[in-house]
């Protein structure tokens, strides 16, 4: 499936290369039954790339926007999904372009920071319609995530970040650097290995073996080699200047706005003073920080933080 593409006109091909994870790959997988659905957007060159998401819980219900980041995908979510449509919401769980059972590209160059905000964008609001969204967003699920609130705010009813941030050009963690250092290194990359290293509790073989499965091989890793590299952590990166913006929008983003870190993650740790220092609808949020949880609070206390969303929502 390396040369999946649209033939146009005169016979020349249209669109990205890109290949797509065989459907068995996910069967049986640990926690993990949900029903896959699937749409279609605009690859940026004349094609289309087939987005993957979950959709969960009532049709009429609240809308709760889970968005991951790297090198997982909507498997991550898997423990907050139950807690959150048991509460009567629709939980909306996408998988990024290059991850999960999405399409993924097979160049590295394909890959660019405006085009997942606009895969996304293309994906949620023009496929779903998503309005009044509570957006949970974590890793680069808060990078893309937040410049969809910045720019499409009248979508979102209320935000919450974790683990996250949006960079113009400066404040990486010598945790980042070295982790984006091995991604563009390493012959290979180990992704649910790397899943695991972000969590205190630790996963099960057949979780790493879950958060394998989206990419049989290295070519399926494109979108997950080189997403480290993405993140704009120097000032002449071109994601800076949409960045900047964003985060002018953020500063009159008044409604709430949750701060929800974890402690004991040394990727993102200290990033949480940014949004109370700029976004005004922090104040008077219930902020916390989850206890024992990783990089990847999902997995070390996934029903806890799901079960925080509720009580926030609800209250």
């Amino acid at each position: 499936m390396l040369d999946k593409r649209r033939a146009g006109s005169a016979g020349t091909v249209l669109g990205m290369r890109y290949l797509r994870t065989p459907d068995d790959r996910f069967d049986s997988l640990p926690g993990y039954d949900f029903e896959p659905h699937y749409l279609e957007v605009p690859d940026g060159e004349g094609g289309t790339l087939r987005v993957h998401h979950l959709d969960e819980g009532p049709a009429d219900g609240e809308v709760v926007l889970l968005m991951h980041g790297e090198p997982s995908w909507s498997y991550l979510y898997r423990k907050m999904i139950p807690v959150l449509t048991g509460a009567g919401l629709r939980v909306v769980a996408p998988d990024l372009v290059g991850f999960g059972r999405s399409d993924k590209p097979t160049e590295t160059g394909d890959y660019t920071y405006a085009r997942h905000v606009e895969w996304m964008r293309s994906a949620l609001f023009d496929g779903l319609g998503l309005q009044a969204v509570t957006l949970f967003g974590q890793d680069w699920g808060g990078l893309i995530g937040l410049r969809l609130v910045a720019e499409h705010g009248d979508r979102f009813a209320r935000v919450c970040v974790a683990n996250t941030g949006m960079p113009v050009g400066h404040g990486a963690t010598e945790a980042f650097r070295a982790w984006r250092d091995f991604s563009q290194s390493a012959e290979v990359l180990p992704v649910g290995q790397i899943v695991a290293g972000g969590t205190v509790d630790g996963l099960t073989e057949q979780e790493v073996a879950a958060y394998d499965a989206p990419f049989p091989d290295e070519a399926h890793k494109a979108g997950a080699r080189i997403f480290p590299a993405l993140v704009p952590l120097e000032p002449d990166d071109p994601a800076v200047p949409d960045n900047v913006a964003a985060w002018e929008s953020l500063e009159r983003f008044d409604r709430p706005f949750l701060v929800a870190f974890s402690d004991s993650d040394p990727i993102t740790g200290g990033g949480d003073g940014v949004f109370h220092e700029r976004i005004p609808g922090t104040h008077g949020q219930p902020h916390t920080t989850i206890e024992g949880a990783g990089h990847f609070l999902q997995e070390d206390r996934g029903p806890e933080v799901a079960e925080l969303l509720v009580s926030w929502i609800r209250g």
